[in-house]
């Protein structure tokens, strides 16, 4: 579907739901919708955006298929939401790899990753830095230097990525309407970090028709917070790296305790979410969007599951291999980061900051 014809058939789905109004209490994206008579761009990209995927609308909807007015807003949105990726993207030629990107594309990118860094390693050092030793010398297999380098000029354009992707997603929902008052910052973060609307007056998500359980709202939080003691782990072990004590750590050590408890959520989110996907409703998403999910989930499992092996065998013989797979696959998560599902915490997070920003005090 062109961008054209999809803003038409969102605004077409939006004012058939802003006549009835039957969902306007479900989430802020029929709150936000009311306040609103014709539907742009900037308004569906928002209020896709603002959208948790909850499922609850549909099947309480009177005009959703095999209605002749075929309202499907969870779909709908999904569709809006990819769109709105693309327009944000930086740079725009690599916009079209959220319609590329699936689970195939993000292992053949991780395999290509692979192949890359253990060529370099062989022709660097010789076949001889694949068995290091009992020692778990990570740079003995791949220099420190080298992986600032790598991973650093990756990281970089990474994050230059993301904030012109958010800050084109700001500025497009700031212009979009003005702010009846400053606050609200602390109550976006909150809904945010306890996917609030992940659910509908009290009740979790949907999965088919009256079928609603807490685990795809469970296993967000596995998954994202496992993510963030991850990223503290790293954050840590780079703070005892310039303070003179270079890896590898202890088991009892503060990076590797926050390491194994972060893979060990995020294996346990991600797997359980690839589950979970399967048994879903397909109404209740895209194919486009499946993807972009599916291969941003088996990326982030493969790089845990990497992790942990490499924890508990770095002191075998397979320890340099197993360390290039890693490193390839946390290579191949990092590109996508900006072209892929990742961006979707980013916007949402936006759109939430603005819905509570705009908000009429009750």
């Amino acid at each position: 579907m062109q961008a054209s014809d999809l803003t038409r058939e969102g605004a077409r789905v939006m004012s058939v739901c802003n006549a009835c109004r039957y969902c306007e209490q479900y989430c802020p994206a029929f709150q936000a919708m009311e306040e609103r008579l014709t539907f742009a761009t900037a308004d569906l990209n928002y209020l896709a955006n603002l959208c948790h995927g909850c499922g609850e609308c549909l099947y309480a909807c009177q005009y959703a298929p095999p209605h002749e007015f075929a309202i499907n807003v969870p779909q709908t949105f999904a569709k809006l939401r990819v769109q709105s990726y693309e327009q944000y993207a930086w740079p725009a030629a690599l916009a079209a790899a959220f319609r590329r990107q699936g689970v195939m594309t993000g292992l053949l990118l991780a395999g290509v990753s692979i192949a890359v860094l253990l060529a370099a390693t062989l022709a660097l050092n010789g076949d001889a830095s694949l068995s290091p030793g009992a020692e778990a010398d990570f740079y003995a297999v791949v220099p420190h230097s080298v992986m600032v380098t790598l991973f650093g000029g990756v990281g970089l354009f990474v994050l230059l990525a993301l904030a012109i992707g958010a800050a084109r997603c700001a500025r497009e929902l700031t212009s979009m309407s003005a702010s009846r008052h400053g606050g609200g910052t602390g109550a976006a973060v909150r809904d945010a970090l306890t996917l609030n609307h992940l659910h509908v007056a009290g009740r979790d998500c949907v999965t088919g028709l009256e079928v609603r359980t807490p685990w795809r709202r469970w296993l967000h939080h596995a998954t994202f917070y496992g993510f963030m003691l991850c990223f503290a782990s790293t954050c840590v072990a780079t703070l005892y790296h310039f303070a003179g004590a270079p890896a590898p750590y202890a088991y009892t050590s503060v990076p590797v305790l926050l390491g194994a408890a972060g893979g060990i959520g995020v294996a346990i989110g991600t797997t359980g979410l690839l589950l979970q996907h399967r048994g879903r409703d397909p109404q209740l998403a895209e194919p486009n969007s499946r993807d972009l999910e599916g291969s941003f989930i088996v990326l982030l499992l493969l790089t845990t599951v990497t992790g942990l092996l490499l924890l508990v065998l770095r002191h075998e013989r397979v320890m340099g291999l197993l360390l290039i797979v890693h490193l390839g696959v946390v290579l191949a998560l990092f590109l996508t980061l900006p072209y892929g599902k990742f961006v979707h915490g980013l916007y949402r997070a936006l759109a939430l900051l603005q819905y509570r920003r705009t908000a009429i005090a009750s």
